[in-house]
């Protein structure tokens, strides 16, 4: 909402233009009447809408044409006076200011027109059945007041309609022509209604229509209000009220209802409760609220976070199989004004035998978002409506920013729970049949995706200790002489060589002596297609005794080409690696060490799916 309002008054000379003002100003008629009265400002808090306002008189005889053309740049709203007892200013607003106005104004950002009898105390009669038509033939104008300075009649009133009309325009919402309400505002509504529909059956209980009340007003409705509003609708219309709840037909005709009777503001307190502007479109402020990002910090979602995006994936598994389907998909992003999830994402995360997405892979997917575009996750949120549901100031509260990586390593812990593997290797050496077999894939499933849905990153789970964390696995880029900070920025990396290709271990032994052989990152190096047969590398050095020689640990054998799905073991490790830096290489290698982290993992894992599947029986 625009944090001040600016009123022109123009129209023929003797109208009452100044008169308006100071018996606005003074509360009475003044004996001597200026040829133009100086700006004023009313302040916020004796306006209705708690906006300062800025009355700006015109004068003829004082102003330029020139200054006339800046100061109608410069409004919000003009009013053009005219005088109830004389035919020819009445004449005036169409011949020469409405013309004069348009021409100086843009077309796509037209100032709203007030029309403004005064003198109304010199007549019996109303101007209204002469200004209808011009009201009807003119878009542009709101609404028309006849007053009267000399008796004061209306003059408060005057200037709230002229506020109104620039904080709460009818313009955006409402077709007169056609007596129904634009596109854009039945899109924005619809959007709010199906935010607002908790367990998305389609219509408003009366527990969600009183938290939709409670949001946009601060006050909850009474049952008898509650009804009254149900019988309205049903009075109107045969489909507006199904299941004593409101469908959405009888939520945007509530909102019908309110423009038609003047009560726009109405429907303007809900739109900009739930993020729009002026031009019903998402603010900048609602949608990327500020969240700052040390270097050397990451972001995850919190546990408030995780819980609001469990309740919106329990309301669009309808038929409760614990995926959501391509038809699934689509109802829940029927909030957004984009898909925002391609068909990479399904193999970037776990999906079930059908390819759908499994409930951890969908919460592996914000947790991926989240880790790697902050901002993305924050506008995914914000059209979601989590600070609306979840009452916050704005979806920045749904973020945790973790503390510095160094610290970490200090105080030898860690906090977090999103941990990044970066997966480096030759071309053809087995790193994006590493990536899908983290996802529970096969060599035979994996031969099923087609090459244009791959995806370079793949998230899931894993174990260390009891601890569920995020394991993030990035596919970089086998370009070794130009390998970026974010190729090189992460908690650990994975060296991938292909067992059967004799010149495949080189491109692991230099990335690995270039960039990280003095860096703090520990590194694992795996000998990928183990059910090949193993050959020579083409080498100074054998990979076990290249392994020996750096102190790193002995090569892990890994295939993915297996009946069933690949063992999790190595990644399990890969995790600990990354969670425990600052452990000497002893400590890693030493199978006591892996035993009780793999163990856990497996005692954990099966626990937290009969705990997951203890939680659907009460769903």
């Amino acid at each position: 909402m625009r944090k001040d309002v600016r009123i022109l008054l123009v129209g023929e000379p003797k109208v009452g233009k100044t008169s308006l003002i100071m018996s606005l100003v003074s509360e009475e008629f003044p004996d001597e009447v200026p040829l133009r009265a100086e700006e004023i400002t009313i302040p916020a808090d004796v306006t209705p809408e708690r906006v300062p306002t800025h009355i700006v008189d015109y004068s003829e005889a004082e102003q330029s044409d020139e200054q006339l053309y800046q100061e109608i740049s410069k409004a919000n709203v003009i009013c053009i006076v005219y005088s109830v007892n004389n035919k020819k200013s009445i004449e005036k607003v169409t011949s020469h200011w409405i013309p004069l106005i348009n021409d100086r104004t843009d077309k796509d950002s037209r100032v709203p027109l007030i029309l403004v009898g005064n003198k109304s105390d010199m007549v019996e009669h109303s101007s209204m059945e002469t200004i209808l038509p011009i009201m009807n033939q003119y878009q542009d104008i709101e609404t028309c007041v006849e007053c009267s300075a000399k008796n004061l009649k209306n003059i408060s009133e005057l200037f709230y309609y002229a506020q109104k009309a620039v904080l709460h325009p009818t313009g955006p919402l409402y077709c007169p022509e056609e007596k129904e309400m634009k596109p854009s505002c039945i899109k924005a509504l619809t959007r709010i209604f199906k935010v607002s529909d908790l367990d998305n059956d389609g219509v408003l209980n009366d527990n969600e229509l009183n938290f939709f009340q409670r949001t946009c007003f601060n006050t909850p409705l009474a049952p008898q209000a509650l009804e009254d509003v149900k019988n309205v609708v049903r009075r109107n219309m045969t489909d507006g009220v199904l299941d004593n709840g409101l469908t959405l037909k009888g939520f945007l005709f509530l909102h019908t209802l309110f423009i038609q009777r003047g009560r726009h503001e109405t429907t303007w307190t809900v739109l900009r409760r739930f993020g729009y502007d002026d031009d019903l479109e998402l603010t900048q402020d609602y949608l990327f609220p500020p969240i700052k990002l040390p270097p050397d910090c990451t972001t995850e979602l919190n546990h408030n976070a995780y819980l609001f995006l469990q309740s919106v994936f329990d309301k669009h598994d309808k038929d409760r199989d614990c995926a959501l389907s391509p038809e699934e998909v689509k109802d829940l992003f029927k909030v957004f004004p984009y898909m925002p999830w391609g068909p990479d994402v399904n193999n970037t995360v776990c999906t079930n035998d059908q390819g759908w997405i499994t409930y951890q892979g969908y919460l592996s997917q914000w947790t991926l978002t989240t880790y790697l575009d902050v901002q993305r996750s924050l506008e995914y949120l914000g059209y979601l409506g989590y600070s609306i549901i979840y009452e916050q100031e704005s979806q920045a509260a749904a973020i945790t920013v973790t503390r510095n990586k160094r610290i970490d390593l200090q105080k030898k812990q860690t906090q977090r729970s999103v941990f990044r593997c970066n997966i480096l290797g030759a071309r053809g050496s087995g790193k994006s049949g590493f990536l899908q077999a983290f996802l529970g894939r096969n060599l035979q499933r994996q031969r099923r995706i087609r090459e244009d849905h791959k995806s370079f990153y793949a998230i899931s789970t894993t174990y260390v200790y009891g601890q569920e964390k995020y394991l993030l696995l990035h596919e970089v880029m086998p370009d070794f002489d130009f390998l970026s900070e974010a190729d090189l920025a992460c908690d650990v990396v994975c060296l991938v060589y292909d067992i059967n290709n004799p010149c495949s271990f080189e491109y692991c032994a230099k990335v690995y002596k270039q960039y990280f052989m003095d860096s703090k990152t520990p590194c694992m190096l795996i000998a990928a297609k183990s059910d090949l047969h193993e050959v020579r590398q083409h080498y100074s050095l054998l990979p076990l005794e290249f392994c020996r020689k750096h102190k790193l640990h002995p090569p892990q054998p890994f295939t993915c080409n297996t009946t069933e799905a690949p063992k999790k073991d190595i990644y399990t490790r890969l995790t600990t690696m990354a969670m425990y830096p600052h452990m000497a290489q002893a400590d890693l290698k030493n199978s006591t060490f892996w035993l009780r982290a793999s163990v856990g993992a497996t005692v954990f894992a099966v626990l937290g799916f009969a705990m997951y599947r203890a939680l659907l029986k009460q769903r």
